[in-house]
């Protein structure tokens, strides 16, 4: 099942009855709704094109276009025989090493469709423009605000991550308009990210999140969202997939933000990695 189809499974608990009536509509019926105009698929499905436009713009869709598009391309995509796969009690090791190429292709795979161009550049310029970045994660987004942490900073960004969730308020306390906030949690309801997002916003920073797909608390509240694969779940995981997924959505926002302002920036790297090499040799 695509993506895009398994984030409206995990919110038919919070769709009103008109939108579930619609969602389970498109649920069972996906491959002929890329196929209609808006005004069918209300005839079609018993609700209204209020409701149908309503339904995209919650699942962060600019509209019935939008949606209809994306899942166009997300169901396109042939689905591979063996989705991701739970570690396995007694596996061999040959098979353990097929499965974890597996699941971290189809990972960055399923997360490359959903990012959103626009999203993706109104992300590239905060952060360009930035006095200040602030990373918020805690576990394994904690991780990945690190990296993202070592990387703005080889290009000179003034740029901080703790991993204290204290220590993250009392750093989004003191930003200020022009200073951006990238939360990153892949439920998107990870309380201590929620508050140090919250607490920047406040201060009239850029709020920026990276979560699953899919509703959730941390991207309502952010100004530019963000999304990778929502197909990972199950504990015994180990956030494996979703840690690439959430590493290769930082990987191209750095590519683009340098890409952008290649003069300015890859001079900048290459000084970093040389003085690393002389006092590191």
């Amino acid at each position: 099942m695509s993506s895009i189809l398994i984030a409206i499974q995990e919110k038919q608990d919070r769709f009103k009855r008109q939108e579930l009536k619609l969602a389970n509509y498109i649920l069972n019926h996906s491959q002929a709704v890329v196929s209609m105009g808006i005004t069918e698929l209300a005839k079609e499905s018993e609700t209204s094109t209020a409701t149908i436009s309503r339904f995209c713009k919650s699942l962060h869709f600019q509209g019935f276009t939008d949606f209809k598009m994306k899942l166009s391309a997300d169901l396109a995509q042939t689905p591979l025989p063996n989705l991701y796969q739970d570690i396995v009690a007694g596996n061999s090791f040959e098979s353990i090493v097929t499965a974890i190429e597996s699941n971290h292709l189809r990972s960055i795979s399923d997360t490359t469709r959903l990012i959103d161009q626009k999203q993706l550049k109104l992300a590239v310029d905060a952060l360009a423009q930035a006095g200040q970045i602030d990373l918020y994660g805690v576990a394994t987004s904690g991780i990945v605000a690190q990296d993202f942490y070592q990387k703005l900073l080889r290009v000179g960004k003034r740029v901080s991550a703790f991993a204290d969730p204290h220590m993250q308020i009392t750093t989004a306390s003191t930003l200020q308009p022009g200073d951006v906030a990238v939360g990153i949690s892949y439920s998107g309801e990870t309380e201590e990210t929620i508050t140090a997002l919250t607490c920047a916003k406040e201060r009239g920073a850029t709020t920026i999140s990276l979560t699953k797909y899919g509703a959730n608390t941390l991207s309502s509240l952010s100004d530019i969202k963000l999304f990778c694969s929502t197909l990972e779940e199950g504990m015994r995981r180990g956030d494996m997939a979703s840690r690439i997924a959430q590493l290769h959505v930082i990987d191209v926002i750095f590519t683009c933000l340098v890409s952008q302002h290649f003069d300015e920036l890859v001079p900048l790297l290459e000084q970093s990695y040389l003085m690393v090499k002389k006092y590191r040799s």
